[in-house]
């Protein structure tokens, strides 16, 4: 089973501009999810999925396959799953996950997880609660259906700590958490 792991960032956050540029314990935010990706024992290639060349700027020197974001899927509001399908249409895997770099406050475990779950229930998708890793079949992304109608196993994971990171408020509280609780989070 060869397992595609994915960081999608778009460069025009409108609620907190340039997010995925800005540093989480001194790494900037997709850097650290991209690491996250790395760190994984599960995850064969990693992709970050981009329109930006600031962003892809970012992780270059790691090795990952950097894959243009084509303009009709870097809007607002554009789901995730049709990225997602771009992401496998571009690389050979069995099974795609993505790590959400909005919780920076995940624990690597959980892309390992959500594999697991994915690649054993009927409907071949998994997602965390909260929202920080999903992970889905080439079969599921494949026959996706309507891209807001999500069906995934959801699964409760304490790897995985809020806040959910769209404003600089939300920000400076996950750097907060990390200050006082674990630190080992970038990886």
């Amino acid at each position: 089973m060869r397992v595609i792991g994915s960081v999608i960032a778009r460069l025009g956050s409108k609620r907190l501009p340039y997010k995925n540029l800005l540093p989480f314990c001194g790494v900037p935010l997709v850097r650290m999810g991209v690491l996250k990706l790395l760190s994984s024992d599960v995850v064969d290639e990693v992709v970050l999925s981009t329109e930006s060349d600031l962003i892809a700027r970012q992780v270059s020197d790691l090795g990952v396959r950097i894959l243009k974001r084509p303009e009709s899927l870097a809007g607002d509001k554009v789901p995730s799953v049709p990225v997602f399908r771009h992401i496998m249409e571009e690389c050979y895997g069995d099974i795609h996950v993505n790590y959400n770099i909005n919780f920076p406050l995940c624990d690597a475990a959980v892309i390992r997880r959500a594999v697991e779950i994915a690649s054993s229930n009927s409907r071949g998708e998994s997602l965390s609660v909260p929202f920080a890793v999903w992970a889905q079949t080439r079969e599921c992304l494949n026959d996706y259906g309507d891209p807001w109608d999500i069906r995934a196993e959801q699964f409760p994971d304490p790897g995985v700590l809020e806040p959910d990171v769209h404003t600089i408020e939300d920000l400076m509280e996950a750097h907060r958490r990390c200050e006082f609780g674990r630190g080992d989070w970038i990886a």
